[in-house]
């Protein structure tokens, strides 16, 4: 039976940036569901995932080793994950590799590719766009070159949204079709009651609970945050929480001081599980200067959480106007702080939230693994064509 067939298991092998960002959380995500399904996941990285857990059967782990040389300023992690990759490949038997971000992962499973050709074993690279590789680096004219290679090189390409897809078609001379295959979350994690107790202790009148999680780079525009809360706390009592930490998080705890408010801000640090928060929240505040997905809207989304956000790349295809929160352009604080009233009041937010839980249901692990899975059957096809 052809590994292409959609019903023998694959023995795949995921590579990742195994921290809290969105990008190692859908891939870990999407590793463990493909093991629940009955394939062999390998994730080849130099950390283990943050959300990979202890044990899950059909899940394996190898630790990509960068040893410091007296002769490399900084350590040649691309050569030894291409290294790592190949060893994993040939001692297990992979079938596939699902590379997330262009560099150095898809980089370096091209290369890994063409040693293991050379011993004659043609495996497929499927490479999945986040977001940073191709609108931050894909401004730097100096990685272009490498970033437009990996990706016309890869057996598939995936972004996680339609404006990412048109951002790196416009930004790169792509030579290949990209699939579209968006973020999702488990609707297994938010089946738990949420923790009143604490929302209590952060809210003690009950007022509504605001929320931003974010790693506080400046993308994040967590200023803007405060200068929405501050405007939401002139009208209405209010708590703000803040999840995530970063460079500009002393920058956001002075705004509160100067503004008055740090006594209605909470700011809570790094969050392993940020689901967590959000059940105890009633709106989430993201004003980004760029989404590629927005993760966290659509785990806001499945909590029951509407969101305020701004209205660039792929955040209005998540997050509707006038159905589970609203959007406003970058920097508009003033329009923010008045969606968010709204939204908080008393006859809108059971609707805002209702709609918001029936939005994330359509990006579930369920309705989007097949969509991977296609991806993967189609460039196991056209290697062994």
């Amino acid at each position: 039976m052809s590994m292409s067939d959609s019903s023998t298991p694959l023995r795949v092998g995921i590579v990742c940036y195994p921290t809290f960002g969105g990008s190692g959380v859908v891939a870990t995500e999407l590793g463990k569901a493909l093991a629940h399904q009955g394939h062999e996941v390998h994730f080849i990285t130099y950390h283990q995932p943050v959300r990979l857990g202890s044990f899950h059967p059909g899940v394996f782990y190898h630790e990509v080793e960068v040893s410091k040389y007296p002769l490399f300023d900084y350590p040649p992690y691309e050569l030894v994950l291409t290294s790592k990759m190949v060893e994993v490949v040939q001692t297990h038997n992979l079938n596939l590799l699902h590379v997330h971000y262009a560099i150095p992962h898809a980089s370096a499973a091209v290369n890994a590719k063409r040693i293991l050709a050379e011993a004659g074993l043609n495996v497929p690279v499927v490479t999945t766009l986040h977001g940073t590789d191709i609108t931050l680096l894909g401004k730097d004219a100096s990685f272009k070159p490498v970033i437009t290679h990996a990706i016309n090189a890869s057996d598939a390409v995936t972004t996680v949204s339609q404006s990412l897809k048109d951002d790196t078609e416009s930004t790169f001379d792509i030579t290949r079709e990209i699939d579209v295959v968006p973020n999702f979350v488990c609707p297994s994690h938010f089946e738990r009651p949420a923790d009143d107790g604490f929302r209590a202790q952060l809210s003690p009148s009950g007022a509504p609970m605001l929320c931003h999680i974010s790693n506080f780079r400046p993308v994040k525009r967590v200023q803007d945050v405060v200068e929405v809360f501050a405007r939401v706390r002139e009208e209405r009592r209010a708590t703000l929480l803040m999840v995530g930490d970063g460079p500009e998080r002393a920058a956001a705890e002075a705004l509160c001081r100067s503004k008055g408010i740090d006594s209605d801000v909470v700011f809570l640090g790094k969050v392993k599980n940020p689901i967590e928060p959000l059940l105890i929240s009633d709106l989430l505040l993201l004003p980004s200067e760029t989404e590629s997905f927005g993760l966290v809207a659509l785990e806001a989304m499945a909590a029951g959480v509407p969101v305020v956000s701004s209205n660039v790349g792929g955040l209005p295809e998540v997050n509707l106007q006038d159905e589970t929160g609203a959007l406003r352009a970058v920097g508009d604080v003033d329009g923010m702080a008045q969606d968010a009233l709204h939204i908080l009041g008393d006859d809108h937010l059971a609707g805002y939230k209702a709609r918001s839980k029936a939005r994330a249901a359509e990006f579930t692990i369920h309705r989007i693994l097949p969509d991977y899975l296609h991806v993967y059957h189609r460039a196991l096809e056209s290697t062994s064509a």
